[in-house]
C-alpha cells in the first residue's frame, strides 16, 4: 500500500509541476526523449538525463505513461468510431510493406485524399538520411497544408513528421522476424558494397569483420535494419537498459505495430484500429520473391544472425508478444472468424482478376512489371482477359507495384494543383472549362 501511494504521489507531482502536467502533453514530452534517445550521441554512452531531466521517472514509470499515451492516441472507440484519414506509415523495408503502401494508397486515393510525396518524384524521402519535413514536395511551414498520408520510404524523425501531419496522426508500422528479413535483404541488396565481396550470407555472417563497414552509407542494410528505420542508431552498443527504452520508446509512439509473420492478423487489427472495413484493408501480396532465390539458413547461421541483429531481434521479440496481447484483447475467436472473411474476400477477388503469379519477365503489362533488384527475382501478375473496364481498372489498383501506383497518385495530385489554379486564374466557368480541354492527360509512369 504505502509503495502505491508512493507512486501515486509522484505521478501527481508530474502532473501538477511537470512541463508534461497536462495530460495531452505527456505525448509530446516523451517524443523529445524519443528524438534525444535517438541520437547517436546515446550509443557512446552519452548521459541523456543532462538534457531530459525527467527521464529517470520516464523510465521508473514507463508503464504508466504506455497506458495514459495510448488512452491519448486510441481515439474513438470500436462502439462508435469514426474512419480514420490522418494516417503515417513508417514503410520499414523488406517487411511486406509494400503490399501495406498499396492498401494506403487505394484508400487514399479513392477518397481523393492527399499524400505526402517525396520532393522530385522520388520513391523514398532522402533515405536513408534522416526525415527532414522540407524533403515533402508542396510542404510549407509558412503556409500549412493538410496531408492526410505520409507512407513512403523514410528514416523516422518524429519531430519533423509531427511538422507535416496533423496532430490527430494515427501511427503504425511493420516489423519482421530479423532472421527471414536478413535472408531477405541479402539476396535484394546483394549488389551493394556491404554485401558483395561475400559469397553466400554465410560467408558473410562469418566474417563480419571483413566485409562489414560500419561507415559505409549502406550499412544499415546489413545491420538492424529496422532499428535503423526507427531511427536508432544500427551499430550503437548494447545494454539491457537501451534496449528496453528503445522498445518502450517505440510503444510510445507507435499506435500500432504489425508483424509481418501475422500478416492477416495484422491486417484485422489495423482494420479496427483505422474503423475501416474488410474491403479497405483488401490486399494481393507485393514485391514477393520466387523460391529459387530464397535460401534455407542453418540453426547456426540464425543464432549469428540473431545476435549480429541485436537491437531488431529484440524489438521483434518485444512486439510479437504486445501484438499478441492484442490479439487477445480484440478476441480469440473473433479474429479468426474476421480472418477467415478476409481471407474468402482475398481468394474471391484474385478469382475474379488474376489469371496468377509469374516471374517477372512473363508480366505482359509493363505497368504492372515489379522492380528487380540484387539477386532476387520479384514475382508480379497478369490480369484475366475480358474483364469490364471497372473491373480492370480495380483489379490493375490491386496489383500495381508502388513505384508505378506512387507515381500514378503523384500525378493526379499535380493534375488536380493545376486544375485549381486555373480555377483561381479563371473564376468564369466557361472560360474555365474552356481551358480544361487544353491540359494534356495524365499518363501514367511505366
Amino acid at each position: 500500500m504505502h509503495s502505491l501511494l508512493q507512486t501515486l504521489f509522484i505521478l501527481l507531482f508530474l502532473f501538477l509541476l511537470s512541463p508534461c502536467r497536462w495530460h495531452k502533453q505527456i505525448s509530446h514530452c516523451i517524443r523529445k526523449f524519443n528524438h534525444i534517445f535517438q541520437s547517436e550521441d546515446v550509443s557512446e554512452g552519452h548521459d541523456i538525463s543532462t538534457e531530459f531531466p525527467h527521464i529517470n521517472d520516464l523510465e521508473r514509470f514507463s508503464t504508466d505513461l504506455d497506458d495514459l499515451s495510448a488512452s491519448t492516441n486510441a481515439g474513438t472507440t470500436r462502439g462508435s468510431c469514426q474512419s480514420k484519414t490522418h494516417i503515417f506509415f513508417l514503410k520499414t523495408h523488406k517487411t511486406a510493406s509494400s503490399t501495406i503502401m498499396n492498401i494506403l494508397f487505394r484508400f487514399g486515393d479513392a477518397r481523393n485524399l492527399t499524400f505526402a510525396f517525396p520532393f522530385h518524384k522520388l520513391s523514398q524521402f532522402y533515405y536513408p538520411a534522416y526525415f527532414n519535413s522540407e524533403y515533402v514536395d508542396g510542404f510549407s511551414k509558412n503556409k500549412p497544408k493538410e496531408f492526410h498520408i505520409m507512407c513512403h520510404h523514410l528514416r523516422f524523425q518524429l519531430d519533423e513528421v509531427e511538422k507535416v501531419m496533423p496532430n490527430d496522426t494515427f501511427y503504425f508500422t511493420i516489423l519482421r522476424n530479423p532472421i527471414s528479413l536478413m535472408e531477405s535483404s541479402y539476396s535484394y541488396y546483394k549488389s551493394m558494397d556491404i554485401f558483395r565481396k561475400s559469397k553466400t550470407l554465410e560467408d558473410f555472417l562469418n566474417k563480419t569483420t571483413m566485409f562489414y563497414n560500419r561507415f559505409s552509407k549502406n550499412s544499415n542494410y546489413a545491420k538492424n535494419f529496422m532499428a535503423f528505420d526507427l531511427g536508432f542508431d544500427h551499430n550503437g552498443r548494447v545494454s539491457a537498459k537501451k534496449l528496453k527504452l528503445m522498445c518502450q520508446t517505440v510503444e510510445v509512439t507507435f499506435n500500432l505495430v504489425l508483424i509481418s509473420e501475422y500478416f492477416d492478423e495484422s491486417l484485422i487489427l489495423l482494420k479496427n484500429a483505422l474503423c475501416w472495413t474488410i474491403d479497405d484493408v483488401l490486399s494481393i501480396p507485393l514485391n514477393s520473391r520466387s523460391n529459387e532465390t530464397k535460401r534455407t539458413i542453418s540453426e547456426e547461421s540464425k543464432n549469428k544472425i540473431k545476435n549480429w541483429n541485436s537491437l531488431d531481434w529484440e524489438l521483434y521479440v518485444y512486439f510479437n508478444k504486445s501484438f499478441w496481447n492484442q490479439v487477445e484483447e480484440f478476441g480469440r475467436k473473433q479474429m479468426e472468424q474476421e480472418v477467415e472473411e478476409l481471407r474468402r474476400r482475398r481468394a474471391e477477388i484474385s478469382q475474379v482478376c488474376l489469371q496468377g503469379v509469374v516471374h517477372p519477365e512473363k508480366v505482359q503489362d509493363r505497368s504492372l512489371k515489379p522492380f528487380q533488384a540484387g539477386i532476387a527475382k520479384i514475382l508480379g501478375y497478369n490480369l484475366k482477359p475480358g474483364l469490364k473496364e471497372a473491373e480492370k481498372v480495380s483489379c490493375q489498383k490491386l496489383v500495381t507495384p508502388e513505384l508505378q501506383y506512387s507515381s500514378l497518385l503523384w500525378n493526379k495530385t499535380h493534375v488536380n494543383l493545376q486544375q485549381k489554379k486555373h480555377e483561381r486564374t479563371f473564376p468564369n466557368k466557361s472560360h474555365y472549362l474552356g481551358t480544361m480541354k487544353r491540359v494534356p492527360k495524365n499518363k501514367s509512369n511505366t
